[in-house]
């Protein structure tokens, strides 16, 4: 199957996960960011010349469906696997997606054999809960975030965003590569008007995961971008800490997403511990 690209949308109760997948091997599911989507894992595609690679919208994302009642983004990735006859897969997931990747790993252990967790923890380390956000950095990032959404500013809610999800603390908009800011741009207005428009609950995090993290028995591998912000690299730290098969990985010159700052190390990271763990 290599080369070819199969697209399409398999059923969960209440709406539809869109997919994508190409390449043959053992499976990689990709799981992206918040108010992001699929497209963010572009560059990964290069592992699909000896891994079966699926990318994932997540609810109320991207081809997906936007939501209308309560539901936990890891129950719709468990549903999607099935949907796709896959037995199990490695997890990699950034930030939102990270999160949804080890939620996976506690409640539906049998569909993970290992999570690559970029920027982020279990569901309740995530970002954009204020709880886990000490910096002043950060939180100043929050509340800009937050007055922009009081104020229905979609502008003003997407630099905030870049700051915070793409740019991080050590560096301007202007130090990243414009085709990564244009195409985080076109992903964060794409999710704003397709989907939040139209309102809709927000998923339900897993209970209690940040102090369940320790239960996870399969490898994971913690991902850090060497300039983000210091909450972002905590939560990563804190996670493969506590996780019994937990390593940690810095990826040079690059912030909260080093699969597009860096897509040439994040792939050899990547590599590597697929390597390691089989």
């Amino acid at each position: 199957m290599t080369g070819t690209i199969l697209t399409g949308t398999v059923p969960v109760e209440g709406g539809h996960i869109a997919y994508e997948l190409t390449g043959e091997g053992a499976p990689l599911v990709f799981l992206h960011g918040g108010a992001m989507d699929m497209r963010m894992w572009e560059p990964q595609l290069a592992l699909a010349a000896d891994h079966t690679v699926v990318r994932l919208d997540a609810r109320g994302h991207g081809s997906s469906s936007t939501p209308i009642a309560p539901f936990r983004q890891c129950d719709d990735v468990a549903a999607t696997l099935h949907g796709l006859g896959i037995g199990s897969a490695v997890l990699v997931g950034l930030s939102m997606g990270a999160a949804t990747a080890l939620d996976t790993a506690l409640e539906h252990p049998a569909l993970v054999t290992a999570v690559v967790s970029c920027g982020a923890g279990a569901s309740s380390m995530a970002p954009l809960d204020e709880r886990m956000f000490s910096d002043p950095w950060s939180r100043g990032r929050l509340a800009a975030l937050a007055a922009a959404q009081a104020a229905f500013d979609a502008q003003a809610w997407t630099e905030a965003f870049l700051e915070l999800g793409l740019v991080g603390p050590y560096r301007e908009l202007s130090d990243v590569a414009p085709a990564v800011v244009a195409l985080c741009r076109e992903m964060i207005t794409d999710t704003l008007t397709t989907h939040v428009v139209h309102g809709g609950p927000p998923p339900i995090p897993v209970a209690d995961a940040a102090r369940r993290a320790a239960g996870i028995g399969v490898p994971v591998l913690g991902v850090v971008g060497a300039i983000d912000s210091p909450d972002h690299v905590r939560m990563v730290r804190e996670l493969v800490d506590v996780v019994p098969a937990g390593r940690l990985a810095g990826i040079e010159n690059s912030g909260h997403m080093p699969n597009l700052d860096q897509p040439e190390l994040f792939n050899d990271t990547l590599r590597r511990f697929l390597a390691a763990v089989g």
